[in-house]
C-alpha cells in the first residue's frame, strides 16, 4: 500500500494506493474517511492520479457524508453548573447528594441525585442511553413504516457507542445508532435514520442513494450541517 495525494483546487485528497490483478481502477471511501484506490498492476502513477482527480468531486462528497457521522462533542464537565445537550437544547446540571441515584430533567435543568458525586458522569451517560433507546424507537417507527413501500425493513434498531460514526447499517440489515445522537435535535436524528434506511436499498453512496435520500428528506443537507455545527 502506497500513500499518495492529489491537489484539487484548494483541497488536498490523500489516498492509499494498492496495485492488484484487476482490470479497472476502483475507489472506496471508508467510514473512517480513508480514500482507498485499487489499480491494475501495470497502471502508471500519473494515470492513477489523473483518474482520482476526475473523481475528486465525488470523493469530496462522500467524505462530507462520513464527516457528519463523526461525533465531535467536546468533553463536558460533569459538575453542577455545566451545560449538556439533550435533543438540541442546552440544559444545566444540578448535582445533589441524596439517598438514591436518580436523573431527571425539569425546565432547563438536568437534575442528578447521587449518593456520591463520583458517579455523576456514569449516571448521566446511562440516562442518555436510556432516553436514546426510547426516543430513537419513537422517531424511527414512522420512518420504518414509510420505507416499507420499497419492500425493505431493518432487522432491528440497536444502540451502540461508536467513536467515529453516528449510525451504521450492517450487511444483515441491522441499524445501529450512537447514543450520543440523543443530544441533537429531532430532525438530525431523523436524517441519520433515513440515511441508514436508504442503505437497506443502496449499500454505497451512489447518485441513486443521494436521490433517494433527497426524496425522503428534501432538507437533509440542512440537518446534516446542523448536526456538524451543533456537536462540533
Amino acid at each position: 500500500m502506497i500513500n499518495e495525494f492529489i491537489q484539487f483546487g484548494s483541497k488536498q485528497i490523500d489516498f492509499q494506493l494498492t496495485y492488484s490483478d484487476r482490470k479497472s481502477l476502483g475507489i472506496t471511501i471508508t467510514p473512517e474517511m480513508e480514500v482507498l484506490v485499487k489499480a491494475p498492476t501495470d497502471t502508471p502513477l500519473d494515470k492513477v492520479k489523473e483518474k482520482v482527480k476526475k473523481r475528486a468531486p465525488w470523493i469530496i462528497k462522500q467524505l462530507s457524508f462520513f464527516l457528519s457521522f463523526h461525533p465531535k462533542t467536546p468533553e463536558r464537565k460533569y459538575v453542577g453548573g455545566e451545560t449538556h445537550l439533550y435533543l438540541g437544547r442546552q440544559y444545566r446540571l444540578e448535582v445533589t447528594i441524596g439517598n438514591q441515584n436518580e436523573v431527571k430533567y425539569k425546565g432547563r435543568f438536568i437534575e442528578i441525585i447521587t449518593k456520591d458525586k463520583i458517579n455523576t458522569k456514569s449516571l448521566l451517560k446511562q440516562w442518555y442511553r436510556d432516553k436514546a433507546k426510547i426516543k430513537f424507537a419513537e422517531i424511527a417507527e414512522p420512518l420504518i413504516q414509510r420505507f416499507k413501500k420499497y419492500n425493505v425493513e431493518p432487522k432491528g434498531l440497536f444502540i451502540q457507542e461508536m467513536p467515529t460514526r453516528w449510525g451504521s447499517c450492517t450487511t444483515k440489515g441491522k441499524i445501529i445508532l450512537n447514543p450520543e445522537l440523543i443530544k441533537a435535535p429531532k430532525p438530525c436524528i431523523e436524517y441519520v435514520i433515513i440515511h441508514e434506511l436508504c442503505h437497506l436499498i443502496y449499500h454505497n453512496h451512489t447518485q441513486k442513494f443521494i436521490d433517494l435520500q433527497t426524496k425522503e428528506m428534501r432538507d437533509w443537507e440542512k440537518w446534516k450541517m446542523k448536526l456538524e455545527a451543533l456537536l462540533a
